[in-house]
């Protein structure tokens, strides 16, 4: 399967869990390509001043990519400057939230895998 950029699907969120601001999200895979091991596997960018808000992963984890920008990351309450080439997760049980603290986009690759 090959899928070009102008045939995945972008979907713009308002305060994603709480956050700042509007995010956007492009789909890599859809529900139910996950084959019930996960929900989100997404190219995600935050403006300047966007964020996600603080949540917490039940029966989940997540993973972050950063591909461009820099930002501030909150890990079960202690936050981190997070630039390109850095990774995060956030296993089950934990929390975590996302600022782009940056003057760029903060792009990244999320990836949500059930337990």
């Amino acid at each position: 399967m090959l899928k070009h950029d102008n045939e995945l699907r972008q979907e713009l969120i308002e305060s994603l869990r709480g956050g700042k601001g509007t995010t956007l999200i492009t789909h890599l895979l859809e529900k139910e390509q996950f084959h019930n091991k996960g929900r989100l596997f997404s190219h995600i960018k935050l403006k300047p001043g966007t964020s996600i808000g603080y949540h917490k992963h039940e029966g989940d984890f997540e993973g972050y990519y950063f591909l461009k920008g820099k930002g501030t990351y909150n890990g079960n309450g202690k936050e981190y400057p997070v630039k390109a080439g850095d990774f995060t997760l956030t296993e089950v049980g934990e929390s975590h939230g996302i600022e782009n603290t940056g003057t760029d986009d903060l792009e990244f690759i999320a990836l949500v895998l059930f337990e």
